[in-house]
């Protein structure tokens, strides 16, 4: 149940990440700066990374790979989705309006994409080996 969802979150992510991008490409060029652009896209690029990570917990999540590895995947996936929203989303937030107090809450994203990469780990230490 729990892979449906983040599947589900991982469309719309990715979707939304397509978007974003070409929203920069195309219709952000005449009104911001490069260097706004270059916030934007640094946005864009961490969200998609991200999405296709929690797309691989899911599917992890999703067979059988123990109760621990299981555990460790989807708290690592609901780092990333906060890392997401937090990260790229201040990103965004920063570069469409200027306003700087946006900025501090990206590295609370950063924290979250580590925290998830670290449970990220953590899971994969957990997996048994199949004997063939």
């Amino acid at each position: 149940m729990k892979s449906k969802y983040l599947l589900t979150f991982c469309g719309l992510s990715g979707i939304l990440s397509v978007v974003l991008g070409a929203f920069a490409a195309h219709g952000l060029k005449a009104i911001l700066s490069p260097y706004l652009i270059g916030v934007f896209e640094t946005g864009v690029q961490y969200q998609f990374i991200h999405t296709i990570a929690i797309a691989l917990c899911a599917i992890l999540i999703h067979i059988n790979i123990g109760i621990k590895a299981r555990k460790y995947f989807f708290l690592a996936a609901i780092c990333f989705i906060i890392g997401i929203l937090c990260f790229s989303g201040s990103l965004y937030a920063l570069a469409l309006t200027g306003i700087k107090w946006f900025g501090p809450i990206t590295p609370f994203g950063g924290l979250f994409f580590i925290f998830g990469w670290g449970l990220f780990t953590a899971a994969a230490l957990q997996l048994k080996e199949v004997n063939k």
